[in-house]
C-alpha cells in the first residue's frame, strides 16, 4: 500500500515545512490534458510562474507550447505574483483553485 504522502503529494515529514506550504487545486480547461493528481502542496513564497513551469514539465509539453493559468475562472495572474498573496485574496475552503489551459480561456 502506498504511503499517504506519495498519493496526496503532501510532505508530512516536518511540521515547519507544512506551515510554509499551501494547498492548490489544479483543474484542466478546454483541450489541456488532465493531471492525475489535482491537489498539490506548494511553497507559499514561490511566484505563480513556478506553478506554470511545473505543469508544463509535468504534462511534458513542448517548449513552444503556451500554458495559461487562471484564478477562479476569471483572470490570469501576473507571473511574478506570490502564491501566498493570491491565496489570501482568492483562496476558498483552505485551497487556491487554479485552472490551466493551452489556449486563452477567460480574461
Amino acid at each position: 500500500m502506498a504511503d499517504e504522502s506519495e498519493t496526496t503529494g503532501i510532505d508530512n515529514s516536518n511540521d515547519k515545512d507544512l506551515a510554509a506550504k499551501l494547498d492548490i487545486v489544479l483543474h484542466a480547461t478546454g483541450s489541456a490534458p488532465i493531471l492525475k493528481q489535482k491537489k498539490w502542496s506548494v511553497d507559499q513564497e514561490k511566484p505563480i510562474s513556478a506553478i506554470v513551469k511545473f505543469i508544463h514539465k509535468y504534462l511534458k509539453l513542448d517548449p513552444e507550447e503556451r500554458l495559461f493559468l487562471y484564478i477562479n475562472q476569471t483572470f490570469a495572474p501576473s507571473p511574478d505574483q506570490i502564491i501566498k498573496n493570491l491565496y489570501e485574496c482568492y483562496g476558498t475552503n483552505g485551497k487556491l483553485i487554479l485552472h490551466y489551459a493551452k489556449t486563452q480561456a477567460w480574461g
